[in-house]
């Protein structure tokens, strides 16, 4: 891949400048270096943007749903085809290892176009019978054009994860990747070239929230918003729709608990609930950073965990053998680092981590840190109240299932949870009544793709996944029929 890359917008069916020329630096995080220039787009490439897609969407909703799953599936495909490309551009872009990416991000991004391909050729509608007097039937018709906003933790394998359904289903999508990590939609938008994807079906919009984000959400023509990333910013998008009516999907940030019971498998709790703190330098909204450990074995918890942690093998993203990478901005570490600053503060322990990683060479200036286990936190602490999204977590000791019940919903979030524990109807107990939309047990990250995904409280509104993203980007007409 060259060293340097200028990335591109697509808009009906081609990659182009954005239309005012402004751009922005594109920095990879392992480096801290520039290493190419993204698109700023704003509210003129927009206009190009909905133009092509209002051409677009009607004949695409009257394509018959085999040709979309043909279209779809050879996107997939080429997704497949250029694994290696994609994974490398992944890695450099976010920080995350390239092993990581190979593993989880490029495959699940070529799933997630292949399962919507697929789903929506099984979509069944619904009827109601009324004896002899009519029957009525429901209608479930694609909206028109939809944005989809993706972060840029799991870069393509979360932008996949919108736009596949919303496709799928005969909508026209303008898509806006995070500028942080912009490189691998780019590359996602020459397959769809190479697949044949119809002019004006997909547009990839580059750029800033302020500049292309906010102008996106609150166009006249834009029928539905999926947005993935920040409370701060879900609750900005709901406030400024909220006169329009569009439909929204918010799946926003998490500080999601672990439950650990002494009667569980010590050695592999250990090793996926530390999968669970620190996988993607803890820069996955579904990540356990609230540990909650039942007194009885919390020492010996404890220990295996800093050993776990301290284990990790830090480097450079693109060496195959890293385990851990760099977080993705200099301004995200240095928010880590306060908060960890924070935890001192507020009478915290650091029992291991807690400090910027230093490497040498080409990853000299990378954004780095150490894996990070703190104690000694009460749970009104901003440090187990606020979502970090980094490589740190917290361990605080209970007695008993009630006392984990009410700290694991002492939050104002309710994404996931992970329960870890060898008693079956205690672990249904608390799967019923944690306050959270996704509950692991004796596992963490098991995803099947037709489950409904999304949470509670701050973490959100709405659900994605299976027929619930069917549903979220078509409309449900009646149809009742007077049998006369």
């Amino acid at each position: 891949m060259s060293r340097s890359v200028d990335i591109q917008n697509y808009i009906n069916g081609e990659l182009m400048a954005p239309f005012n020329e402004h751009y922005l630096d594109n920095i990879e995080p392992a480096t801290g270096q520039i290493y190419g220039r993204i698109p700023n787009s704003d509210a003129t490439d927009l206009e190009m943007a909905v133009k092509a897609a209002r051409a677009a969407q009607k004949k695409w909703a009257a394509t018959s749903l085999d040709a979309r799953f043909q279209i779809l599936n050879r996107l997939a495909d080429l997704i497949d085809a250029n694994s290696d490309r994609l994974a490398e551009a992944e890695s450099r872009d976010n920080g995350k290892p390239i092993a990581l990416a190979r593993q989880v991000d490029i495959p699940r991004a070529s799933a997630n176009i292949r399962f919507f391909a697929q789903a929506i050729t099984q979509f069944a509608s619904e009827s109601h019978a009324m004896g002899e007097i009519a029957i009525n039937y429901t209608l479930r018709q694609p909206l028109g054009i939809v944005a989809c906003i993706s972060p840029w933790n799991l870069p393509l394998y979360l932008f996949t994860w919108k736009i596949a359904p919303a496709l799928a289903a005969g909508n026209a999508v303008i898509a806006k990747p995070s500028e942080v990590t912009p490189l691998t939609a780019y590359l996602f938008s020459q397959l769809c070239i190479e697949a044949g994807l119809p002019k004006g079906v997909l547009n990839v919009l580059h750029g800033t929230g302020p500049s292309i984000g906010g102008p996106l959400t609150t166009h006249e023509h834009v029928k539905a918003i999926s947005f993935t990333g920040g409370t701060s910013t879900g609750q900005h998008i709901r406030q400024v729709t909220a006169k329009s009516f569009k439909k929204l999907s918010l799946e926003l940030g998490g500080k999601n608990p672990t439950l650990v019971f002494a009667d569980c498998d010590l050695e592999k709790t250990i090793a996926e609930t530390g999968r669970a703190a620190f996988a993607n330098q803890g820069q996955i909204c579904l990540c356990g950073s609230r540990i909650y450990v039942q007194r009885k074995i919390y020492d010996a918890y404890v220990k295996g965990l800093v050993k776990y942690a301290e284990s990790l093998r830090i480097g450079d993203p693109l060496d195959t053998e890293t385990q851990f990478g760099a977080v993705v901005s200099e301004t995200h570490m240095e928010k880590v680092l306060k908060y960890v600053d924070m935890a001192v503060e507020q009478g915290g322990k650091i029992l291991t981590g807690g400090s910027r990683h230093l490497l040498q060479g080409r990853c000299e200036s990378g954004y780095f840190l150490q894996p990070t286990v703190i104690t000694g936190l009460n749970n009104s602490s901003s440090v187990n109240q606020e979502e970090i999204f980094g490589p740190v977590c917290t361990v605080q000791p209970f007695d008993d299932e009630k006392e984990a019940l009410a700290l694991a919903n002492d939050s104002n979030y309710g994404l996931a949870c992970s329960i870890w524990s060898s008693d079956v109807q205690r672990c249904h107990r608390l799967a019923r009544d944690i306050e959270c939309g996704i509950v692991w047990v004796n596992c963490w990250l098991q995803r099947d793709l037709r489950t409904p995904f999304g949470g509670m409280k701050a973490s959100g509104i709405g659900r994605e996944g299976g027929v619930e993203a069917l549903r979220f980007f078509t409309e449900p007409k009646n149809v009742c029929i007077s049998y006369g």
